[in-house]
This record gives C-alpha cells, structure tokens and sequence, in this order.
C-alpha cells in the first residue's frame, strides 16, 4: 500500500467529518492499530537516521549531530511523519488480519494520535458488498446477423484507392482539391505571432484546416506567387490572445500537387501486396471479407454488451462510492495516457475543451458505475458456476500471448499484472462463453 503523509493529513480530516454526517455503511470497516513499544522505538530511530543525514550544524560533521541535540532543537515530533510511513504497511497488515477482511479499495487512513511511546491509525476499509443475480440464463438475448452490401464494399474500394493516391506536380493555379506546398508567416498588427510561420507545408485545398477563409484565399493563385492574405480568428480559438483577431499572413506558394488516382492494374494489385489478389474481383472479395470480419465483430462486442445489460437488470447489489471512485482514477489515468500519445496534457485538453477534471470525472461516473457493477456481478456469476482456470491453463495462455506480443514470457507477465490477471481473464473468457450458451 503507497501512502503518503498528505494523504494520511487529509483522511484524518475526512474520517471526522465524515462520522459526524455519514449513514452506517455495512460495507465499511472501521479499525484502529496502534503501534508502540520496541516496533516505534525502532522506527523513530530510522525515522532520526534518515533526517540526521541533511542536518547541518556547526561543531558537528555533517550526518553526526547526536540525537539529544537534534531532538532539543527541533522536537522529536518532527520524526513522526517519517517514523509513521515506516510502520504503515505493517499497520495496515495487522488491522486486515485483525478483522479478517479483504479490501477493495485503497483504504483511507487516518492519524488519530502520535506521540514519542506510540503512533494510532484508523483504517476505513471498504470490503466486497453482497452481490446477489437472480437470474442469468435463458434471457434470449439475440445477436444481429450481420450483411455485406455492394455500396459498403465500393465504398471501401474509394477509400482504398484515396490512400493510394499519388500526388503531380501540376503547373497553372491552385484550385479546389489541390495540394499548396506553401511558406507562411502570420502577423498581427504588424508584429508576427507564435505559432503563426511554416516552411515548404502542405497543405489540401479545402481540407478546412487553417482558419476559416484562408485556403480559399489561395485558390488561383501559381508556383511561385507572394500574396497577403487577411482572416480573422473563430471566437473560440484556444489561443486567448487570438481570439477573434484579424491578422495577416505572408503567403508565398512553392510548389502546386494534384492528385492523380490509381487505376486498378497490375502495378496498383504488386503495391497492394495482398496475398492473393490480382484484379478488382478479387480484391473486392477481399474488402468484402474484412468488412464482415470487422462486422461480425461490432455485433459480438454489441451481443455482448446487451447481455450484460440484461442480467444486471436481475442484480441485487449496493455498490461503495467509493469503488466508482476508484474506478473513475483509473479511467481518468487511462484518458491521460491516450492524451499524452497525441502530446496533449490534460490541462491543454481542460483549457480546449473549456471543462475541468470534475466536469471529467463527472462525465465518466456513468461508465464507472457500469464497470463496478459488471465487475461485481460476472464474478458472483463466476462464483456460482464455479468455474476455475489451473496454473497450467494459465501458464499456457500466457506462453502464447506472449509470442503473440513479440515479448518475453516474464516481460509480457510484468506487463499484463502477472499470471493471476491472465488466469482472472481466462475465467472471465469462459464465462462469457457460457453466458452465450445459455441465452441462445
């Protein structure tokens, strides 16, 4: 359990608070350890070795002030905070033993009393709630059966041979459709701004990229050509100090492309570098297949979901704030991450968005809740059907994922949560396996 001290400061506030206002909650247990004796002792020690190495003091070397002399000038209370992360964890063992309970959640914990024979801490731990399903067989939920048109795989066809397109250079004037290879700098009241120049960009007539009015402001022109070009900024541009501005740019354009489209023969089939295919029938056999393949599986992902929908509507359960929380951190850290892939900090997406975290985390309670719930109930549903993976099985899938991944068994296993989160996805996949059977 990582605990900081702050954390413990702030829990000890809320704890207080929170018995003055909230309603008993049969899933929160509250416990009180203390430690003292030798176990304190030894910790205020360590607490003291640790803190005596940054002291400096005339008359002693630098990490030998004795400790007499440390504690007269600053008081032993200034080891507890340290004293108190050493004997945490052990804490926190002793009041789960204690009470014999399994957590799930990080607990709150809370500073109740400290001083030189011993330290006190509550702990709130939030355990399991009672899960009840009464019923998840037989609800004839029923799968889409999926099609294929023509107009889908033209469709696709277009949109593969626009990947493949190749730009010309062409002479003459820029027009709609085009690609400018420009140089650009922008100025506003005759001073050029951040973010406002561009050397040799491409840019795509009618893409609507650049601020509204500029790429229309180009069409006609040839290589070669120098023109200033007016716009003014949305209101809603992020940059405050450009908001709704007008500016110029200095617009110089280099080169002017075309696009020229594949024609569907040999050399566009060799390019493709599709096993087995050499001419448009084919190729639309193809897109055909993995337009299907994608098909069947939105409609599996939708059966699935809408078999969840179904037996949680026969769920009996009432589920601790504070595991939507939980979840909801663990959401927030996820869409971090898939910001932080595209270089957007989530104080850049707060800013363009014009929202908060909580208007974030407020967005996500409803998926929370719903993966809590889900959670809750597939295992209870796993429980009852007693279905059990061996460590072989799970040893197995993990040799086989980790092939799959291009990664070494020990690395992949580190990666995944180790070989019970591989054995928790193996039950998982089999039970909804036999979820699917029986709802046929």
């Amino acid at each position: 359990m990582a605990a900081k001290k702050e954390k413990v400061e702030k829990a000890t506030k809320e704890v207080k608070e929170e018995k003055k206002t909230s309603k008993k909650n049969v899933n929160k247990v509250e416990v009180t350890v203390k430690i003292e004796g030798e176990v304190w002792k030894k910790a205020l020690d360590q607490a003291f070795q640790k803190k005596v190495k940054d002291i400096k003091m005339d008359g002693f070397r630098p990490g030998h002030v004795p400790r007499a002399i440390f504690e007269k000038k600053f008081g032993i209370a200034s080891l507890f905070p340290d004293a108190a992360d050493l004997v945490l964890q052990d804490a926190y063992t002793k009041a789960l033993e204690e009470k014999k309970v399994v957590p799930v959640v990080q607990p709150q914990v809370a500073l109740n009393q400290v001083d030189e024979n011993g330290i006190e801490f509550i702990f709130t731990i939030i355990t399991k709630p009672d899960v009840k399903v009464n019923q998840y067989k037989d609800l004839h939920v029923t799968k889409e059966e999926v099609q294929v048109t023509k107009e889908e795989i033209e469709h696709e066809l277009a949109h593969l041979l626009e990947r493949y397109t190749e730009l010309e250079v062409k002479d003459g004037q820029v027009a709609e459709g085009d690609v400018a290879i420009i140089d650009f700098e922008g100025f506003k009241d005759g001073v050029p701004f951040d973010g406002g120049k561009g050397e040799n960009y491409s840019l795509e007539i009618g893409s609507h990229t650049f601020i509204p009015g500029f790429e229309e402001q180009l069409v006609g022109m040839k290589a070669g050509e120098e023109k200033d070009i007016k716009v003014t900024f949305p209101e809603d541009y992020h940059e405050a100090s450009l908001k709704g501005q007008e500016v110029t740019f200095h617009v110089k354009v280099n080169d002017i492309k075309h696009k020229v489209q594949r024609e569907l023969d040999e050399e566009f089939f060799e390019d493709l570098g599709m096993e087995g295919v050499n001419s448009k029938e084919t190729l639309e056999q193809e897109l055909e297949a993995n337009i299907k393949a994608q098909k069947d599986m939105d409609a599996e992902n939708k059966y699935v979901d809408r078999l969840f929908e179904e037996i949680a509507k026969h769920v009996e359960v009432e589920i601790p704030e504070e595991m939507v929380e939980e979840e909801i951190d663990r959401l927030l850290n996820r869409f971090r991450q898939q910001m932080q892939m595209q270089g957007i900090s989530l104080d850049m997406y707060y800013q363009f968005t014009k929202t908060t975290e909580q208007d974030l985390r407020n967005q996500m309670e409803k998926d929370a809740y719903q993966n809590v719930l889900y959670r809750l109930m597939l295992e209870e549903i796993l429980n009852m059907e007693k279905i059990e993976v061996s460590n072989e099985e799970a040893d197995k899938e993990a040799e086989e994922l980790a092939k799959k991944y291009q990664m070494p068994k020990e690395e992949f296993l580190k990666a995944f949560g180790g070989i019970e989160m591989v054995q928790y996805d193996l039950e998982m996949h089999k039970l909804v396996e036999l979820l699917k059977e029986y709802n046929k």
